[in-house]
């Protein structure tokens, strides 16, 4: 029963977008593939010293993708973090994370194309504690950053990726990472905005967010304003054991489930000016010990002259395991330079799941600032600093502060 309300679940999408109006798509995560890709080609001054050693390997690379489309990048990324105080002995976390990220253009028609979306990880953690759970160790309850651990080899992406009528519809079918569209803004990337949970997908409040899931999403356009895109993905997915997704998803059929409704002024306005609805559920995961859920969350971005940006975020969710029960979220960001630099703040309460967490004490506020440094093409340091009022697990401490320094190097 429940594997044919997932088929339904897509069909009735599909058919409901019907014909949509002239515009174009591009409703995908920051941090997605494709996005990042962009980023990464982005012009900007040179990172002195590495820009005039890989000069050569730029040109080549630029006229590989030109020639191939085979757009690639490779990244290594790093993480310190460091707080004020613990109850445990563990006061510091580190981790480190390479990564081989690809969109290769396989088919094209048009406007619309085909492509094979890979994405392959290593992380490793530094120290005995990675920052993934670095927060649970010094008695927070949440995710002071999501994506640096101690998981080993990684698959997150593997799936193909077809635009449709000129743009104007998007299928994406394989093993996703559902972040890359569920709940999107503009500073949702933990690889190169906030680090906290609570300022990305779903405000600390979605039950389950897998990552190299088997399973497919599809969006579109209503009209020149309205969007709608839905996903169900296996909830069950372990990205360091791919293939395994098969059988799970197939033979358990225990599935996240996603549909998000949004507006915005025009396609090129997506990301900048932006108004969202979304809805998920998961389903119960026998084996994993985990409960269903489901719950909402809400988000309104957008920007102010050429240099800042504001946004309204929150959630809410009924059990799903999820992390908060109820959580809002309010910042924004500035850029400081024609070169990428910027200057982020936000503020996020919290409301603990009490099922999963019955000892969490008074609800938990979150203040997290941080600044990007682009040091040219190659190279980006930021800076952190979250400070935590109430931490919802730690009976002894009111408040702590956890300082932080990021860096990525991508070629």
């Amino acid at each position: 029963m429940k594997r044919h309300l997932g088929i339904l679940f897509l069909t009735g999408l599909l058919a409901f977008t019907g014909p949509v109006a002239a515009g174009k798509l591009a409703m995908t995560a920051p941090s997605s593939v494709g996005q990042q890709l962009k980023e990464d080609r982005a012009t900007r001054s040179p990172t002195p010293g590495l820009s005039e050693l890989l000069a050569g390997y730029d040109r080549w690379k630029d006229a590989f993708v030109r020639t191939t489309g085979f757009n690639y990048g490779i990244d290594y990324n790093a993480l310190y973090m460091k707080a004020a105080v613990s109850p445990t002995r563990n006061d510091d976390s580190a981790s480190g994370v390479i990564r081989f990220y690809t969109d290769w253009t396989l088919l094209q028609r048009g406007e619309d194309r085909g492509s094979l979306v890979v994405k392959l990880e290593h992380r490793h953690a530094f120290t005995s504690v990675a920052p993934n759970a670095f927060g649970f160790e010094i008695g927070y309850d949440g995710l002071l950053h999501s994506t640096f651990s101690d998981q080993g080899f990684h698959a997150t992406n593997l799936y193909w990726k077809q635009t449709f009528d000129s743009k104007r519809l998007l299928l994406f079918t394989g093993f996703m990472d559902v972040t890359d569209y569920v709940d999107v803004h503009l500073l949702a990337s933990p690889w190169t905005s906030f680090s906290n949970l609570v300022f990305a997908t779903g405000s600390g409040t979605i039950g389950s967010l897998p990552d190299g899931a088997l399973g497919a999403m599809l969006g579109g356009w209503l009209d020149d304003n309205l969007y709608l895109s839905a996903g169900i993905a296996d909830a069950n997915a372990d990205a360091g054991k791919l293939f395994d997704g098969f059988d799970s998803f197939f033979n358990k059929f225990e599935t996240f489930k996603s549909v998000e409704l949004g507006w915005s002024p025009n396609r090129q306005s997506l990301f900048f000016h932006n108004v969202h609805l979304t809805l998920w559920q998961v389903d119960r995961r026998k084996d994993a010990g985990a409960r269903s859920g489901w719950g909402v969350a809400l988000s309104s971005s957008s920007t102010h002259g050429k240099n800042w940006m504001s946004f309204l975020r929150g959630g809410w969710s009924d059990d799903g395991n999820a992390l908060l029960e109820a959580s809002i979220s309010i910042g924004g960001a500035r850029l400081m330079s024609g070169d990428g630099d910027t200057l982020g703040i936000g503020l996020n309460w919290g409301r603990p799941n009490h099922i999963d967490y019955p000892d969490a004490r008074k609800d938990q506020w979150t203040m997290e600032a941080y600044w990007l440094f682009q040091l040219g093409r190659h190279l980006q340091l930021t800076p952190s600093v979250q400070f935590i009022v109430n931490p919802a697990l730690d009976h002894t401490h009111d408040t702590n502060t956890v300082v932080g320094l990021r860096a990525r190097t991508v070629f």
